[in-house]
Parts: structure tokens; sequence; C-alpha cells
């Protein structure tokens, strides 16, 4: 069994809090598994019995009716009495289509009006919220019908608790392997819960592959009513053969033209980023400007959820070892719940009496309230020019915020002449306070 203690303890903490209980991610990073096994069975060692946990998982067969949010209110309403207590676990709500409410001519209403002439399951679970004796927790692969929207339609009685892949240290606690067996494979095939219990490494890539192709790109499809997906596909391609390179929507739009003979509108391809963000395929980094202060609209840059995905997606022609280590670095600092951004610090040489700018990056910023805290993943710093280039932005923001350099393999922790720490990857993920240390 594989072990989600962090996402458990959260959910436990939340336990009969008042809220609904959201709980979103990447369809099959374990939202279901969270809740339907991990949690419902803390549950029944807490006394609670079956018959008090009511679980509706849309996405099933036998369980198609209920998208209707009528027939789900209907159902629930079946289940309960007035009472007791009962648990609802409702998994892939964003199934739930809206219902057209009878009696009412639509010609009658503003224009501005008519969602409210559609009962949605946001109606049906603020009106099942208001009893006091059921807790009720959704899952939800798209954040557009779910994140994004849990203070207007949620009336502030909603909690998000985001679920992930496998973070390194959850899959070296499951592997068995050691440390540097472990951080191969996860670098080769990530996090998803389903492709790391599988080991058959041809069946752990084609589940990938398939996630992709049967899932990924076909919900979006369906979701957005897209009549082809040759240019969603390109657009993947293209974003997960570059994570982490600084990019704009009118610069993937240049490459797909250049390389896939695909035109397009930077509009269009701005919205494409968005499906893909929305169904937690990737995930953006903005830029800060360390000295000036402020965010830049222009460029940012994409990491995907799971390197595992991103890789398999690439057929593993890709490997690129050092880019694949800074997207792992990301998506451990936002599994940890950190808010991250990406810098860039601006400095001045002067050659020949001529004075020139240029930009340095900062891999992360990871932003504690007033406090920063920052990360330059460098898989070798050995060579004293290299480790120069890697810290030479570090040296240059001006500031007094914690400097940490993440370097490749299993290098103990110390710190350089300049006060900066040096910490192997390894190490660095397997440590719970490694970015706070």
């Amino acid at each position: 069994m594989i072990k989600r203690a962090a996402y458990l303890n959260r959910l436990i903490s939340k336990k009969e809090n008042g809220l609904i209980k959201i709980i979103t991610g990447i369809r099959r990073c374990g939202k279901s598994y969270l809740l339907f096994e991990l949690y419902k069975n803390y549950l029944n060692s807490q006394g609670i019995d079956d018959s008090h946990i009511i679980q509706i998982p849309l996405d099933e067969k036998g369980f198609e009716d209920f998208r209707n949010p009528n027939k789900l209110y209907e159902y629930v309403l079946q289940k309960i009495n007035e009472t007791d207590k009962f648990y609802i676990f409702i998994d892939e709500i964003q199934l739930c289509y809206r219902i057209k409410k009878d009696g009412v001519d639509e010609s009658s209403v503003p224009e501005e009006d008519r969602d409210l002439l559609y009962t949605t399951f946001y109606d049906i679970l603020n009106d099942l919220m208001a009893r006091k004796n059921l807790d009720i927790y959704v899952t939800g692969s798209n954040s557009r019908l779910l994140s994004k929207d849990v203070a207007t339609n949620f009336r502030d009685r909603g909690c998000e608790i985001q679920v992930y892949p496998l973070t390194f240290s959850e899959y070296y606690e499951y592997s068995g392997l050691e440390k540097a067996d472990a951080w191969e494979e996860y670098m080769t095939y990530g996090g998803m819960p389903l492709a790391v219990l599988e080991k058959n490494e041809t069946e752990r890539a084609e589940y990938l592959k398939n996630l992709f192709t049967k899932i990924y790109i076909a919900d979006i499809k369906e979701r957005y009513k897209l009549k082809d997906e040759a240019p969603l596909s390109s657009l993947i391609d293209v974003i997960l053969s570059s994570v982490g390179s600084l990019t704009n929507p009118h610069k993937l739009n240049n490459t797909l033209t250049s390389v896939q003979q695909l035109k397009l509108s930077d509009h269009t391809v701005k919205n494409y980023l968005e499906y893909l963000e929305d169904s937690f395929i990737i995930k953006k980094a903005n830029r800060f400007d360390v000295k000036g202060k402020s965010y830049l609209d222009f460029p940012l840059k994409y990491y995907a959820v799971d390197i595992g995905l991103r890789n398999a997606r690439l057929n593993f022609r890709q490997q690129e070892r050092s880019h694949i280590m800074e997207n792992i670095i990301f998506n451990e600092l936002i599994s940890r719940g950190y808010s991250v951004d990406v810098g860039v610090v601006q400095v001045s040489t002067t050659i020949n009496g001529v004075q020139k700018k240029s930009n340095l990056e900062i891999d992360f910023i990871v932003n504690q309230g007033f406090n920063k805290i920052y990360i330059q993943s460098a898989f070798s710093i050995d060579d004293p020019e290299k480790k120069n280039q890697e810290t030479k932005s570090l040296l240059n923001s001006g500031d007094f915020f914690k400097k940490i350099v993440v370097v490749g393999g299993n290098q103990k922790r110390y710190q350089d002449e300049n006060g900066i720490t040096i910490i192997g990857v390894i190490p660095f993920l397997l440590e719970k306070d490694s970015v706070e240390k």
C-alpha cells in the first residue's frame, strides 16, 4: 500500500469543519484512493460504519445517472436521515452537468442572469452542506470548475486540498530501493501511483503514454468541444520538450508554425495553455524581478506536473537530466504548499567603458510572507566556472534572503564561503525541512 500520510492528515484535520472538502488534482494521481480507501479506512477505525459513508464515484458506469444534479441530490437524501452523522464522498464532481429548471421562460430573463435558470452541482452541494449532520467531500480534475470558483459558488464554505503525484520521498518509501536507484527510477517514470505499482517497465511506459491519449486529451477535447485534437497534442509536445524554459504564447505559436506547420492564433495557444493548466497537466511559474520587486507578465515558465508523464509523452527521448531535476524540484516545492516564482536579477557590467545590462535567472523563489528563499537547481558545480555561473544571480540579488543551490546526487548539506547552502537533490527531497533548515 502506498501511503499518502501528508494528504491523509490534512483531510483528518478538516473532518467535520463545516466546509466542503474539495480534493483536486490531475486524473489518476490518487485522489479517489486517498478518499475512498485511506480516509474511509481512517473513518472505519474511528468506529464509523460503512452505512454512514455514502460513496458516489461519478466516473463509474453504475453511477452515470447521478451526473444529473437533481438525481444526485435525491440519491443522497435517500441514503441519510435527519439525526445520524453521514459522510458524503463524491468522486469526479465535474462530470455533473447542469439541468435547466422547469417552468421558466428563458426569454423573460435578462441574458446576464440566464445561468440562474440551471441547477448545478454547486446548488445541490450548498443545500446539502446546510445540513449539520453531513460532512461532504468531493474530488475533481478540473480547476476551472472547482478551485477557481470555490469562494463564489460555495459561499466561502469550501476548502481545497490539491493532490499531486507521488513525491520522491513517497516513492522512495514505497519502492524499497536504495536511494540512488530510487532516484534513477523516479527521474524516468515519475510518481503516478498506478505506474509506480506496475513493476514491468514496458507496461509502466505504456500506461503513462495512454493517460495522455485516452484520458487527458480526450477529456479536454470533450470538455472544451475541440473538433481537432492535433494542435493541442502538438502544443503538449512542444511544452514538455522545453520544461523550465522561458516562453510565452507568441513564442510557442512560432514554434508550432515553424516545426509543426500549424497556423494558430496566439489567443488560441493561450486558451490551450489554460486548458492544460485547468486539467493539472502543466503548472506555470510567474517571473519576478528581484530588484524591481515586481512581476513580469512575460516570459514565464511551464513545468510538467509529473516527470514520468512528460518522459513517456516524449517516448523517453529527451532525458536532459538537469531539466528533469529542475522540474522535480519545482513539483516538490509546490507539493509542500509553497508559492513559487522564478526570479530575474538585472546586473550591470562595464566593458571598455561601455555599460551593459543583462538578466540573470534564479530558478525558484519560495515565498513565505515577507520572507523569501532563493533556490538554484544545478546538476553539477564541480567546476569553479560552472559554480560561478550558477551562483552569480544569487550573489547579485542585493538582499540577505536565504540562498540554496541544489546539486545532483546525495551531497550532504554545507555552506560555502559566501553563505550559500549547497545540498544534493536526494537529501533535499527527502528532508521535510530542507527549505527552511
